[in-house]
């Protein structure tokens, strides 16, 4: 595969076959994925498996009953995990001090960019990925069900298989949007509105102005998909985890 025709066509996989993705495969992916970068060569993260029917169906309320999430071979769950260091800490006649914004911001980087290697070298072996954005929406109760101790914190979830069927590549904002040379350049009006044009002009936009009773399609995300109630409430169920699992009293 032509590395660069990979990402510029590259696509989310929420359909999959009956096919498992083998342990050993799914091993070798996770190995390569952890020389990913990360925070002082601590790897501050761990992945739990959800491989069997009962384990994904346990999970899937908590990621409003996707039916990626039960539908593939394999669901991981990509956690912070400062548990680790604290008990090798702990073993070895050194006192950390992890359980701080500092260190939760460090980590999160760190199992991002050990999801994405992930996500990317999967890809790579034929398999298809769908990232659940719900994870960090339900961490606490994700926490419960996956029984993960103190200084462990459910981030991101990867839906894993082996396609079924097509996929469509999503839309993304002009590279020129997101691209800011020797400063920040701020966006006046005409220049956000043409930023924005191309996604405000495809025909799954209008159907979900349409279908949501909208104006724009703005409104749908400020409105329907992200409503600032909704924000609230996830962040504040959120920060009294933290508070009870990662940040030091």
């Amino acid at each position: 595969m032509e590395i660069d025709k990979y990402f510029a066509n590259r696509c989310t996989v929420r359909n999959y076959t009956d096919e498992n993705v083998e342990p050993e495969l799914l091993m070798q992916l996770l190995e390569e994925a952890a020389h990913a970068p990360n925070t002082g060569n601590m790897q501050l993260y761990s992945v739990i498996v959800s491989r069997t029917p009962e384990e994904k169906a346990a999970l899937a309320p908590q990621h409003f009953n996707q039916p990626c999430a039960t539908g593939c071979s394999v669901l991981l769950t990509f956690c912070i995990d400062i548990n680790r260091f604290r008990r090798w800490c702990e073993a070895s006649n050194a006192k950390e001090g992890f359980g701080n914004t500092q260190m939760l911001l460090a980590a999160a980087i760190d199992t991002s960019l050990f999801a994405q290697q992930f996500n990317t070298l999967a890809e790579l072996h034929g398999l298809g990925c769908c990232y659940l954005g719900t994870t960090a929406y339900n961490a606490p109760a994700i926490a419960e069900l996956l029984e993960c101790p103190s200084g462990v914190v459910p981030l991101i979830s990867l839906a894993v298989g082996y396609p079924k069927g097509e996929s469509k590549r999503s839309d993304r904002l002009p590279i020129g949007a997101i691209v800011h040379e020797g400063k920040y350049n701020d966006y006046d009006y005409a220049r956000i509105k043409a930023v924005y044009a191309e996604k405000e002009g495809l025909d799954e936009s209008a159907a979900f102005i349409a279908e949501n009773g909208k104006e724009t399609l703005a409104q749908v995300y400020a409105d329907v998909r992200y409503p600032k109630a909704t924000n609230e409430l996830f962040s504040k169920n959120l920060d009294k985890f933290l508070d009870e699992t990662f940040m030091q009293k």
